[in-house]
């Protein structure tokens, strides 16, 4: 069984994320979103609630599962037989990060990555500009799914 992971801190998850998730889940027999807490990132979600809004935005997906973990990806891989690691790429400027990082779990633990160009219609998209437009009571709808959507309007509710 092929195993792959798409990580990230989904603060909150965007329809940018999904479509990754779900071209991942296209090419694994297992999709695993994990959501790590990022220690240079202040959340607006606590991981149990980006894990609630994953689960309930994936539920179609019948091989995608949603976890959580706090420490190195490459190990997280080992613990749970996973190969791959899949993550989207926006723009140029996410490449140079995210090969450094592929290299590296590569070579601590000789899981790949899969580097997914995002659909041109979410190339934009970003969790932190979603929160920023919400704060400023921007219409995101478009932007993430509905009960994200609610989410945001409860937690920051355009001050």
């Amino acid at each position: 069984m092929k195993r792959a992971v798409c990580p990230g801190s989904f603060d909150p998850i965007t329809y940018g994320h999904l479509d990754i998730i779900k071209r991942a889940s296209a090419q694994f027999d297992q999709v695993v979103v994990a959501v790590l807490e990022n220690r240079t990132k202040s959340s607006l979600f606590t991981v149990a609630e980006r894990i609630e809004m994953i689960a309930e935005t994936t539920a179609t997906l019948p091989n995608v599962s949603v976890d959580s973990w706090t420490g190195l990806l490459a190990e997280y891989c080992k613990n749970n037989s996973i190969t791959a690691i899949v993550k989207g790429l926006r723009a140029v400027t996410d490449f140079d990060y995210e090969l450094q990082m592929a290299q590296l779990n590569l070579q601590a633990s000789g899981v790949e990555t899969m580097l997914m160009a995002t659909a041109p219609a979410h190339s934009f998209l970003s969790s932190s500009l979603v929160k920023e437009l919400a704060h400023y009571g921007g219409d995101v709808s478009t932007m993430v799914p509905p009960n994200v959507n609610a989410a945001l309007k409860l937690r920051v509710g355009g001050k």
